[in-house]
């Protein structure tokens, strides 16, 4: 539960009073309290709407406590007590207003004539003399007169009614506080009843006392509230209710049981529901209710256990028929499906449809509706691990294999089941192709081609991020009228090799040739040739 707090309408009135009561010490004109009058009536029209509404508390706390008296009693007993102690304080504060109105007022004689006399209809009614003789009798503080006796029996109620909510008296989680500090026009400290009552005229007295007991009210209603509250769902059942089907399994194997749980989402483990099952149907209803299984519920949930014995989707429909908070049994439908299929593996290269030599491939491997943890894969040609960065697993297979078989078993309900097998052709890594600043053929810059200085092998269009070596090239390129080449070792121009591109001329040609290179797999390849055209 919040801690305390007035309502909007509560916090207006609050507010109006503190104004009017201002102006009613400078002297309050006809007009001021008249509005002065308008604020009482607002007080007891809140007071008649907070009834209503702790009326509505209780009567649904006495029918929650009908239905199972066992369990809610603990709770209701202290909602009884707090409404006593209540109702005590709000009656004795209705009779210190109308001893005070028949004290004030000389036509006034009895307490009916008080209660039945508008507020607006006392012609004494801006006096203050009687109200503070009332309210403080021979003492200055007030502690003597009916301003001290309400000040100890509001007093009284808060120490209960906080102790039923386990709060600390020094709380202030329902308001009626008494112990100040309260300080005067000029600062001077005051006691509660001088703040409230000294001097005050009696439309003031009033509306002061109707305030109380809407704060009492407001006491009540948050207490009530959070003992009801406080009742859990499994100790009382709710108004709202939604069939709920939660299976172990959606997808299950030939053979094997499909087995569900059947319940009321907020239910009471006391309850014995009563469950009907049909399958094969969308819903039940009067036509097919006959046809359909009773099942035997436990601490209020129902277990569904279904024999697959043909592949497919299978669906089913039925009823759980429970007492509502009411005492009447209300029917709650509910309807599933769920799917049989054959024992069955999948297996997916995660970026081509076959294994590369050297080369780590990741792989998912799953069955559908298993968890991976459960399955056991195995390679027949290589090696097959998990994967150590990220989900799914690593398959390596090496020079000489053409292909493999992957095969997976499952533990399915404690039984180790084959879920088949799938194929792979095993390939070596693709050529990758040689450039030079980007380019295979083509004109280029002479500066260009001297920065770039390297061979540079490029996997294109190829998924795998590997790395190939030039061992050594053979760059050639016609000077004189004859062909001249110049090889080197690795991947970069030689001395000589840069020399002479700086020295060429506009539309000498440049082959790189013979060019040499290792793969990741340890095979050696012979890359495409490079043809470029100094522009």
């Amino acid at each position: 539960m919040a801690a305390y707090k007035e309502t909007p309408r509560q916090k207006m009135i609050a507010m109006m009073y503190l104004v009017l009561t201002a102006l009613l010490a400078l002297n309050v004109s006809k007009s001021m309290l008249d509005a002065f009058i308008v604020v009482n009536e607002s007080m007891e029209s809140t007071i008649g709407n907070f009834s209503s509404k702790i009326e509505d508390v209780h009567a649904e706390f006495n029918k929650q406590y009908k239905l199972n008296p066992n369990k809610i009693k603990p709770f209701w007993d202290k909602a009884q007590e707090v409404r006593a102690n209540s109702q005590d304080l709000i009656q004795y504060i209705d009779s210190i207003k109308y001893a005070l109105i028949i004290q004030s007022e000389n036509k006034i004689k009895t307490v009916d004539e008080a209660k039945s006399t508008l507020l607006k209809d006392i012609k004494s009614k801006d006096g203050y003399t009687e109200p503070t003789r009332f309210f403080f009798k021979n003492s200055e503080d007030g502690s003597k007169g009916a301003s001290g006796a309400l000040r100890l029996r509001i007093d009284e109620f808060r120490k209960q009614t906080l102790a039923v909510m386990n709060e600390p008296e020094n709380s202030d989680r329902i308001g009626l506080l008494t112990k100040g500090p309260y300080y005067d026009a000029d600062g001077m400290e005051q006691s509660w009843e001088q703040h409230n009552f000294y001097y005050t005229i009696l439309a003031a007295d009033v509306t002061i006392l109707n305030k109380l007991i809407g704060e009492v009210q407001n006491a009540e209603f948050d207490v009530t509230s959070y003992l009801f509250s406080s009742v859990t769902a499994e100790d009382f059942k709710f108004d709202d209710i939604t069939a709920k089907v939660i299976s172990q399994n959606s997808y299950i194997l030939k053979g094997q049981q499909y087995e569900a749980e059947v319940f009321v989402a907020a239910y009471d483990t006391k309850q014995k529901p009563e469950v009907y099952v049909l399958q094969g149907v969308d819903e039940i209803n009067e036509s097919n209710l006959s046809r359909a299984t009773p099942i035997e519920g436990k601490d209020g949930v129902v277990k569904l256990n279904f024999t697959s014995s043909t592949e497919g989707t299978h669906k089913y429909a039925g009823l759980i028929r429970i007492v509502n908070p009411e005492g009447e049994k209300v029917d709650y439908p509910f309807k599933s499906e769920y799917i049989v299929g054959p024992p069955s593996l999948t297996v997916a290269a995660t970026k081509m449809n076959v294994f590369y030599i050297g080369v780590d491939n990741p792989v998912s491997i799953s069955v559908p509706g298993m968890a991976d943890e459960l399955i056991n894969p195995t390679i027949s040609a290589g090696k097959l691990s998990r994967n150590p960065n990220g989900p799914g697993w690593i398959v390596r297979v090496e020079t000489g294999t053409t292909k493999t078989l992957i095969s997976a078993t499952a533990n399915y309900n404690g039984t180790r089941l084959n879920m088949g097998s799938s194929e792979f052709r095993v390939k070596r890594v693709p050529d990758p192709v040689a450039k030079i600043a980007r380019q295979k053929e083509g004109s280029i810059d002479k500066n260009t081609l001297i920065a770039a200085a390297a061979i540079i092998p490029s996997m294109d269009d190829f998924e795998f991020d590997l790395n190939f070596i030039v061992n050594s090239f053979t760059m050639v390129t016609m000077l004189n009228g004859d062909f001249v080449p110049k090889t080197t070792q690795g991947n970069q121009f030689s001395a000589e090799m840069i020399e002479m591109i700086r020295n060429a001329r506009r539309g000498q040609k440049f082959f790189f040739e013979n060019i040499q290179a290792s793969g990741p797999d340890g095979s050696k390849r012979t890359l495409n040739p490079i043809n470029l055209t100094i522009n």
